[in-house]
C-alpha cells in the first residue's frame, strides 16, 4: 500500500490551505512535527478549558481564581504537551537522518495524529462527565469502561445527542489537525542530521522541564493545582487527558495513597481508633486481626432474628420527602414513623462499592479502590455474611443486573455468600432495562426466597441491591404518577423505587417472616456528588431505616456513619460476635456525639458530633471547617484544625489500607488461629 502525499489528501479540508504550514515543515526540519504536535496540544487543551470556564462561569467566579485558573492551566498543559512529545523526540537519533526519513515522517504523522485525536476525545468527553460527576473525568472513567454494555447503554439513552455531537467533533477536528499535519508528509530528506544531534539534548531537557513543571523534590501532580474549595475548579485547571492518565498512574501505587495525607506509626493508629468511647473498654487480644473484639448484644433472644438489607441505589436524603411541593418518597416517609429512623447518616463514598464495604463490611473508606474490587479482600475478608453462615444462616445477594458489575460477584462469593440471584436467574421479569429488571422483579424474586427459608425453618441474611434509580432512570409503565414531562428523570425514577420497596415491605409484613426478621433500608450512595465545596457533605447524607420484628419507633438523632450500621444490627438480632468492625453499637447508646467519615475523589473529611469537619488533602495542610446541616453548606476557616481531630481523622484514613495490605481485617478461622 502507497503511503504517498496523494494518499493523504482527502483528510484534508477546503478551509485550511497547506502552503505556511509546508514551509514551517521545511524550515523545522525534523522538530518540525513535534513541535506542531506540542502546539496543537496546547491549543486544544486551552481551549477547552476556556469554554468550560465559560459553561461554568459562576463557579469559577464564586473562587476568585478566574486568572489563575487560565495561568496554572497552562502550565498543566505544557505537562501533556511535553508528555505527548516524549517518545518520538527519544527516537530523534535513531530514526530522524536521510536512511529513516519515510519512516519518521509516517511515524510522527500517525503519532501525532492519534494524540490529538486522545486528547480531544477526552475534552469532548469531558461536559458530559461533569455534568454527571461534578468534576473532569478521573479514575472513574477507567473503571467504568471495565463495563461496556451498561456504559453504552446508559450513554444511548440519556446521552444520546451529546455523544453523537462529541463524535462528531472528534473526527472532524481531527480531520482538521490531519490536514495541517499533511505537508510534512512531502517534506524532503533532513539535510542536517549533525545539527539535528545538537539541538537533541537541549530539546529533551526542555521536554523534561514541561513534564516535571517544578524543582521540587516530586514532580507535578493534580494536587498541586487544588487552589480552590471547589473540586471542579480546581479540576478546570487541569486537562482531562493528564486528569485520567495520573489517575491510571495512581492504580499502580494506590496501596500507597494514604501516606499522602501523613505519616503516623501503626500503633499510634491503632491506640487513635481503639481510643473511640465505644471501644474503649474493648479487648482486642488478637495479633492477627488487630481491630478483632467481642460485641454483646443489646437484648437477649431465644433466636436471633434473620437479616435483610435492602441498598437502596443513589438514594441520597435528598429525595426523601417533597422535592418542590411534590413527594417523592411517600411509603419510605411513612414507614419512617414505623422503626428506627437515622437522622444524620452519611455515606462513606460515591459508590455503589463504597456503600458495599462499609454496610456489609463495616470497612473504612480508603483513598484506594473500594475492597470489593481489590485482589487481597477476595477471599479471607469479613463480611456478615461470614460471620453469619459461621452461626448457621443461610446467606445470600440478590441484586436485579449482572452480578460482576464492580466485581461483586467475586468479592461475595469469597467472603461467606452462599447464593448470588442475578439478571440471569429471573425467568419471564416484568421489565428490563439497562442496568437489569425492574425494582418489583427483585423484591417478588426477594419476598419468593425468605418466605421459602422461612418455611423450612432456615435463618437467612439477603443483601438485596436495587438498580432502577440509576442512569438512565428506566422503569415499567404504569404504576407512578409521572412528574415533568420527562420520563426517564431521577426524580420519577426515585418515585418509582419507592413506590416498589413500599411495596415490599407491605408484602413482608404480611408474611410469616415479618416476625423473625429485621430489616435495614439504607442508601449506598448519594445520586449526584457535586456543588462547590471541596467535600460536598450535604450529598453524603443518605436516609437509614431499621424495621421489623418487634421494633419500637424511635428517631437517631446522633451524627453516624455507614459503617456503624453492621454492629447495631447484631446487636439488635440478638448475636454474640467476635468481629473487626470498628463501627458503634447505636443500640447501646445513641445519645454521646458520633462521627462521620467521607472519602470524596483524594480528599478525606472528618466530621465529629458538632459537625466540626477536617479535610485531610493529599501533599497539603488539612483544612477546618464547620458544617451545617441545615443549610448543607460547609464554611472552612483560615486556622488550621484542631491537632486532636487532624490525628482521628488520620489514623481513620491510615488505618484501612494497612489492614488491608497485611490481610489483617478477618475473623479468626474454624481452626482457631488468632
Amino acid at each position: 500500500m502507497s503511503y504517498s502525499s496523494t494518499s493523504f489528501s482527502r483528510l484534508s479540508t477546503p478551509s485550511v490551505r497547506p502552503a505556511p504550514f509546508r514551509f514551517f515543515f521545511r524550515r523545522a526540519g525534523a522538530y518540525a512535527p513535534l513541535l506542531a504536535l506540542f502546539f496543537l496540544v496546547l491549543l486544544v487543551a486551552g481551549l477547552a478549558r476556556a469554554l468550560l470556564v465559560a459553561w461554568q462561569l459562576e463557579r469559577v467566579a464564586d473562587t476568585g481564581m478566574l486568572p489563575m485558573i487560565f495561568l496554572h492551566g497552562l502550565r498543566v498543559d505544557l505537562i501533556l504537551a511535553g508528555l505527548a512529545v516524549a517518545f518520538p523526540l527519544l527516537l530523534v537519533p535513531l530514526l530522524a537522518h536521510r536512511h529513516c526519513w519515510t519512516l519518521w515522517k509516517r511515524f510522527t504523522f500517525f503519532w501525532a495524529i492519534g494524540a490529538i485525536c486522545l486528547i480531544l476525545f477526552m475534552e469532548l468527553a469531558t461536559p458530559t462527565f461533569i455534568a454527571q460527576y461534578d468534576v473532569r473525568p478521573n479514575r472513574l472513567f477507567i473503571e467504568y469502561l471495565k463495563y461496556p454494555s451498561e456504559v453504552i447503554s446508559t450513554l444511548w439513552t440519556g446521552y444520546r445527542l451529546p455523544v453523537l455531537l462529541a463524535l462528531a467533533a472528534c473526527a472532524g477536528l481531527t480531520a482538521v489537525a490531519a490536514a495541517v499535519l499533511r505537508p510534512w508528509l512531502t517534506t524532503p530528506a533532513n539535510p542536517s542530521y549533525a545539527t539535528t544531534l545538537l539541538i537533541w539534548p537541549i530539546a529533551v531537557l526542555a521536554v523534561f522541564m514541561s513534564i516535571r513543571s517544578t524543582t521540587d523534590h516530586r514532580p507535578a501532580n493534580p494536587a498541586m493545582f487544588a487552589l480552590t474549595s471547589d473540586a471542579l475548579v480546581n479540576s478546570l485547571i487541569i486537562n482531562s487527558t493528564w486528569s485520567v492518565a495520573f489517575a491510571v498512574y495512581n492504580l499502580k501505587h494506590e496501596a500507597e495513597a494514604d501516606e499522602s495525607y501523613g505519616e503516623m506509626t501503626q500503633a499510634d493508629v491503632l491506640q487513635t481508633v481503639r481510643g473511640a468511647p465505644w471501644l474503649a473498654d474493648a479487648d482486642f487480644p488478637s495479633e492477627r486481626f488487630p481491630t478483632l473484639h467481642s460485641q454483646a448484644p443489646s437484648q437477649t433472644l431465644s433466636r436471633p432474628l434473620n437479616l435483610v438489607i435492602v441498598l437502596e441505589e443513589s438514594l441520597g436524603a435528598s429525595f426523601v420527602g417533597a422535592l418542590g411541593g411534590k413527594p417523592l418518597t411517600p411509603r419510605l416517609e411513612a414507614l419512617k414513623e414505623q422503626g428506627w429512623w437515622f437522622e444524620n447518616l452519611y455515606a462513606t463514598g460515591t459508590r455503589s462499592v463504597r456503600g458495599i464495604e462499609a454496610v456489609i463490611s463495616g470497612y473504612l473508606p480508603s483513598p484506594a479502590r473500594s475492597v470489593v474490587k481489590l485482589s487481597l479482600a477476595q477471599d479471607h475478608f469479613f463480611t456478615l455474611a461470614d460471620l453469619l453462615g459461621n452461626k448457621g444462616y443461610d446467606t445470600g445477594f440478590i441484586y436485579g443486573g449482572e452480578a460482576h458489575f464492580d466485581n461483586m460477584r467475586s468479592f461475595f462469593t469469597g467472603n461467606g455468600f452462599e447464593h448470588i440471584v442475578d439478571q440471569t436467574d429471573y425467568i419471564d421479569p416484568l421489565f428490563t432495562g439497562s442496568w437489569g429488571v425492574s425494582d418489583e422483579d427483585l423484591f417478588n424474586r426477594t419476598h419468593a426466597e425468605l418466605q421459602r427459608l422461612h418455611d423450612a425453618g432456615q435463618p437467612f441474611l439477603r443483601l438485596v441491591f436495587s438498580s432502577s434509580n440509576h442512569a438512565p432512570f428506566e422503569f415499567p409503565d404504569g404504576r407512578i404518577t409521572l412528574q415533568g414531562s420527562e420520563k426517564h428523570s431521577v426524580e420519577n425514577a426515585v418515585s418509582y423505587a419507592d413506590y416498589a420497596l413500599g411495596a415490599f415491605i407491605e408484602q413482608a409484613r404480611a408474611s410469616d417472616y415479618w416476625g423473625d426478621t429485621l430489616f435495614l433500608i439504607v442508601a449506598d450512595h448519594d445520586a449526584r456528588v457535586w456543588g462547590n465545596e471541596l467535600v460536598p457533605i450535604k450529598n453524603f447524607h443518605i436516609p437509614g431505616l431499621i424495621l421489623g420484628a418487634d421494633i419500637e419507633p424511635k428517631r437517631i438523632h446522633t451524627l453516624a456513619s455507614q459503617i456503624d450500621l453492621a454492629p447495631t444490627l447484631l446487636s439488635l438480632m440478638g448475636i454474640q460476635s467476635e468481629h473487626p468492625m470498628i463501627g458503634r453499637d447505636l443500640a447501646l447508646d445513641a445519645e454521646q456525639p458520633g462521627r462521620a467519615m467521607m472519602q470524596f475523589n483524594d480528599y478525606y473529611a472528618w466530621m465529629e458530633g458538632d459537625f466540626g469537619v477536617t479535610v485531610l488533602r493529599q501533599d497539603q495542610p488539612p483544612l477546618s471547617g464547620a458544617y451545617e446541616p441545615g443549610t448543607g453548606v460547609t464554611t472552612y476557616s483560615e486556622m488550621p484544625p484542631a491537632p486532636s481531630s487532624v490525628r482521628k481523622a488520620l489514623a481513620h484514613a491510615l488505618l484501612p489500607l494497612w489492614l488491608y495490605r497485611e490481610q489483617k481485617y478477618g475473623i479468626p478461622a474454624a481452626d482457631g488461629l488468632r
